[in-house]
């Protein structure tokens, strides 16, 4: 161990000395410099320490040009650029090192001071110092040269007073309503940032009015600064020569849709003359293609209403939404009916391909060193009944092998196929259900067999079928409802070596227990993060499962009186399960964030069932959950198996309490590093005489396990390769005054490490 680290050690400084053999100036020409940055320099005292660090920070990064780039503070691609030399060929190795991954220096004759001084200045008056001033300098030694700006703010000119244009037309109107929500507030500091977003404000008001050619541009905000004590006053105007369009409300005349058009031919709005009429849109479908009804759930304004831009981008995301279609466009066309503004729409939709064939490959890495992969085959026949449904046939197959430890030779296959059928709208019995906004409903019916394989051990099978509905009320909440779930799970084959472990330990019982599941779920989620960059969001995931209640109720089940019922030789489960995942996550700066997550789980089985189903009880440890322990190897509760994690740990519980917090920050490049607190547990509700101290009490917080460490991403936008390791703190199996481990902590002692590091390798963030 003590020869790798010297070895590697030696290795560095060779590279280190290498690199710095090769001075970053060689190819600087005489008379030059090499420019290494800006600087900026608030001495204005009159701002507060906050704002002269925001300001330090934005005017630094608006100097040009931009020094070479740098990765732990090392200018590595001009390093490249100076080794290569002068190669004769560009198609060489030193040429390809040179031009294509070097990067020449960055000279101080290419910066200009004056430039950098105007836009510096220009962005002080953009945001209110209007008598600033701005002095540069550079400073040059041993052939390197940097910039310095030396700012003075001056006081901020704030808000004095805001008005509004003076005309009794139907646009000043709508102007004076939109000024109930405008951002312009009376005593903020002027910014010219925020006038630009008052105007693209007022101007979506306006599309939502009916004002379809109205423009930002045509409004103007003029600034008065000479009323005194540092204050301005603004005056919104209309610019003069709007054209007379711009001040009309137009309402929607005729609704043209065109599902057959292609990009590579021009089709002519001649065409319309074969439209068909439906409930008030023309479609033009001369192969009958699509059921006119579609396009009537999908459209989201009819004829006669007053243009809005809400509908209109909601009907164009619902045509998206349908799934039939690659391509959506529309115009829209101004017409004069009995000197009315009126606008004709045209909709030209594309089609995908009907019918399609696809693959997926991805591989997976778990803390317990099982190492996987799988493949996916998926078949898609896109509107087959006219109505823009969807059938897919998904064909699954993969496998989990652990090439060394303890698991060897206990492989793990899993195959499955699933079938849905997915309907573009709500089917409701006696009702006709549709939803607003820019997402279409879907009805879906799945059917679905999936085999596991525990090579050695098991063979299970099992059947689902769901029947359910999938809707979004917004780009941020969704729900799922599915009023028929069912799902049958059985062994289809235990051998001996498994049969022998489980009367060892009643745990691994569990795992091959019969289940049959006829119940009802609903989803709900809520995540303000899809919405732009926030610089903090919330979101939300809630879960609602009831299982067994109707058969319940008709069979009179329960398992404390000895009356366990079954359907089809198998014993239904009866229960009530409700889980809730919380998260918030803060943006600290722009290269470090604050991600949170609370997880709590309750499940209360009943009648005829003493515990959750196997499948749907709660598990603790892993990759995505306590790190610091291993995959579905922690509680419940207080117990411990007493044969170790070695063969199968599948500890379940139905009771669970997740805890976890993580800062991430960018080190460079595409480099994240990340330091994270893990806590949690779970619990059985009811006593079980195989696992004392698995049930829920009042003590549940003494019964928490608390885990900490350090992690690395690499984030390749479309990829996040995660690599964590980590080590207990608190372990709830030990005797309560002990179970605070922090005083044990021993990196230095292999033995230590080898028994409390958990090292954990992961696709994505945990959370």
């Amino acid at each position: 161990m003590l020869k790798c680290i010297i070895y590697q050690v030696l290795l560095w400084g060779g590279f280190t000395v290498c690199f710095s053999a090769c001075s970053t100036t060689r190819s600087v020409p005489a008379g030059d410099a090499l420019y290494t940055g800006a600087s900026v320099d608030i001495e204005d005292k009159a701002a507060t320490k906050k704002e002269r660090k925001r300001l330090e920070t934005e005017l630094s990064e608006l100097a040009r040009p931009l020094p070479n780039k740098k990765i732990l503070g090392i200018p590595f691609k001009l390093m490249i650029y100076n080794m290569a030399g002068n190669p004769k060929r560009e198609k060489s190795l030193s040429g390809w090192l040179k031009y294509k991954v070097g990067e020449p220096p960055v000279l101080l004759s290419k910066v200009s001071l004056d430039y950098n001084t105007k836009v510096l200045q220009s962005t002080l008056e953009n945001q209110g110092y209007f008598k600033s001033s701005t002095l540069a300098d550079t400073t040059v030694k041993n052939k390197k040269a940097s910039a310095t700006y030396t700012v003075t703010t001056g006081v901020r000119y704030t808000i004095h007073s805001i008005e509004l244009p003076k005309d009794s037309s139907a646009l000043q109107r709508c102007i004076s309503e939109a000024s109930a929500f405008t951002l312009l507030k009376k005593g903020n500091p002027f910014d010219l940032a925020v006038i630009k977003a008052e105007r693209e404000r007022v101007d979506a008001y306006l599309k939502e009015k009916g004002f379809y050619y109205f423009d930002p541009d045509y409004l103007i905000v003029e600034a008065d600064s000479t009323a005194g004590d540092n204050k301005v006053d603004l005056f919104m105007k209309i610019k003069p020569g709007v054209p007379g369009r711009a001040k009309e409300v137009y309402t929607i005349n005729d609704v043209y849709i065109f599902p057959g058009y292609r990009l590579n031919v021009n089709v002519a709005d001649t065409l319309k003359k074969n439209a068909e009429f439906f409930e008030g849109y023309y479609l033009v479908d001369r192969r009958n293609t699509y059921k006119p009804a579609m396009f009537r759930q999908a459209m989201q304004f009819l004829p006669g209403n007053v243009y809005n831009r809400k509908a209109h981008s909601q009907s164009i995301s619902r045509l998206v939404n349908l799934g039939v279609f690659k391509f959506v466009k529309n115009r829209f066309e101004p017409v004069e009916v009995n000197d009315s503004a009126k606008l004709n729409t045209y909709y030209y939709l594309t089609s995908l391909p009907k019918k399609s064939l696809r693959a997926d490959i991805n591989a997976n890495t778990k803390s317990n060193n099982l190492t996987g992969s799988a493949i996916t085959i998926g078949w898609r026949n896109r509107n087959i009944f006219k109505g823009g449904e969807l059938l897919s046939i998904d064909a699954t197959a993969g496998f989990e092998i652990q090439f060394s430890g303890q698991l060897k030779g206990y492989n793990t296959y899993r195959g499955g196929l699933e079938t849905q059928l997915s309907f573009p709208r709500f089917i409701v019995p006696f009702f006709s259900v549709n939803t607003r906004g820019g997402f279409m409903p879907k009805t879906n019916l799945t059917l679905a067999y999936d085999m596991l394989s525990k090579e050695r051990l098991y063979l299970m099978n099992s059947f689902r079928t769901n029947f359910g509905y999938a809707w979004k009320e917004t780009i941020k909440k969704e729900h799922l409802l599915n009023p028929i779930a069912i799902n049958y799970v059985q062994p289809l084959r235990v051998t001996q070596e498994y049969k022998d472990s489980v009367a060892t330990n009643a745990t691994l019982a569990k795992a091959i227990e019969k289940q049959f599941i006829i119940g009802s779920n609903y989803n709900y989620n809520y995540n303000e993060l899809s919405v732009g960059n926030a610089v903090k969001g919330f979101y939300f995931n809630g879960n609602l499962d009831l299982s067994g209640n109707i058969a319940g109720l008709i069979t009179g089940a329960n398992t404390r009186q000895g009356e366990a019922k079954t359907i089809l030789g198998a014993q239904f489960s009866q229960y009530v399960k409700v889980e809730t995942d919380f998260r918030y996550y803060i943006r600290l700066s722009s290269k470090n964030t604050w991600a949170n997550r609370l997880i709590i789980g309750l499940g209360y089985p009943y009648g005829n069932s003493h515990e959750l189903p196997f499948i749907k009880q709660f598990f603790a440890g892993g990759t995505n959950s306590i790190r610091a322990f291993r995959s579905r190897a922690l509680g419940p509760g207080t117990y411990k198996d007493p044969a170790g994690t070695s063969f199968l740990p599948d500890q379940s519980g139905d009771i669970k309490l997740e805890l976890n917090s993580e800062l991430r920050a960018k080190l460079f490049s595409i480099v994240y590093g990340a330091v994270f607190v893990d806590a949690g547990n779970i619990w059985l509700y009811n006593d079980s005489p195989d696992k004392p101290g698995a049930r829920f009490s009042n003590r549940f917080l003494k019964e928490l396990a608390v885990g900490t460490g350090l992690g690395l991403r690499f984030d390749i936008s479309f990829l996040v390769l995660r690599l964590d390791v980590a080590f207990p703190v608190r372990k709830p199996w030990l005797q309560e005054a002990q179970r605070w481990v922090i005083d044990d902590i021993q990196f230095g002692n292999k033995a230590w490490r080898k028994d409390n590091l958990v090292y954990n390798i992961g696709i994505g963030y945990p959370f």
